[in-house]
Order: C-alpha cells, then structure tokens, then sequence
C-alpha cells in the first residue's frame, strides 16, 4: 500500500511540475497510394477494378505539449482534417467524389533531440468520418466504419513561439464504403484510409 501511494505522489507531482504548452498548428496533406474500386455484385458483364485517384488536402486543430521527465514529452493533439478521392466507373459512366472529411485525434510520445529545438514523436491515432452519405447519379453511398484507426511518426522545430512540423500517417484499418445503384442494384465497393505525407505550421499560444 506505502508503495502503491509512493508511485502515485511520484507521479501526480511529475505531473503537476510538467511544463504545458498549448498550439494552433494547420498542415497540407499529401495522400499517398491509391485506394481500390471493386464491382462485387453488379449486373454488368465486365466486372470493375481499378484504382481511384487521391488528391491534396489541409488539416487544421490544436496540439497540446507536456513536457515529461528525461526529455520525453506528451503530444496530444486533435485537427479536422478534409482531403478527396475520386474514381470514374467506365460502365455508367459516374464519377465519385469521395470526401473525406474526419476528426482526428493523435496522442503521440516525443523525445527532445536537441532541447526543445527540435523533438521527435510517435505514437496512434483515431480518426471519425464526418462525410455524408451522397448520391452519385444513381448510385448512394453507404459509409460502413465511422471510426478508423492509424499511426504517425514525425518530427518538430520550436523556434521561439513558431512550430515548423513535418509527420507521416499509416493506417491500421480501412474506411470502407459501398455504392449502390438504387436501379439495377450495382454494387461498387471503396476501400481506403490513405497513408498520409503532412508538412505544416504552427503558433505557440
């Protein structure tokens, strides 16, 4: 019990001497791979597969930095993050817009290379899908995971108040959607949740 207590003081006052930093941070995104179009239950003759094309987005949210014993740090952060995908099917002719609008929330673990300078950091990240359900001609999109997990591992410059970052995202699940044609009940089924090159900017409030 005397030593169950003894950690607990240990770590709330680590806790509570822990330097905390808040920071508006924005940041251009670069998709990279391609997600995958599959007709898996269609009237057609010739099946569609094929890959779609990713393309440019931003993010923009706020990150909170903890400073932690031995020159580790605490980094969560949460961000609305927008970017598109799209993909043209050759048997009806209908282009898909995929909007791929999430809140994202990144709790990364960080270590001061060189002071507060510059930090490295890795760590998980949970994203939620706020995109509609759209229609596309005849064809209405059924979104099947609203929560989608990934991971990011990044680097940070501190100069001054101004933050300069640069991250890449993995995934670890898809985001997974079907479309429907509501007339010939064809089925085209999108699977991706992009792996993410991001640079960006921020300000130390």
């Amino acid at each position: 019990m005397k030593k169950a207590l003894s950690i607990a003081l240990i770590g709330f006052s680590m806790f509570a001497s822990a330097q905390i930093s808040l920071a508006g941070k924005a940041n251009l995104i670069f998709p990279t791979g391609s997600p995958s179009w599959k007709n898996i239950k269609g009237t057609v003759n010739q099946a569609i597969e094929g890959e779609g094309k990713n393309n440019v987005g931003f993010n923009i949210g706020l990150s909170l930095k903890a400073n932690l014993p031995a020159s580790f740090f605490l980094m969560p952060e949460l961000y609305y993050t927008t970017f598109k995908s799209d993909f043209t099917d050759p048997a009806s002719n209908t282009t898909f817009d995929i909007k791929n609008n999430r809140l994202d929330l990144p709790v990364l673990i960080g270590h001061k290379v060189l002071g507060d300078f510059l930090g490295v950091y890795v760590g998980p990240v949970a994203s939620y899908n706020l995109s509609k359900e759209d229609t596309f001609n005849d064809f209405q999109e059924n979104a099947k995971d609203n929560f989608t997990l990934g991971y990011q591992f990044g680097a940070q410059l501190e100069i001054k108040k101004f933050l300069v970052n640069a991250k890449y995202e993995g995934a670890f699940s898809k985001d997974s959607r079907n479309f429907i044609n509501k007339v010939s009940g064809q089925e085209i089924r999108y699977d991706n949740r992009p792996n993410l090159f991001m640079v960006g900017v921020g300000y130390k409030f």
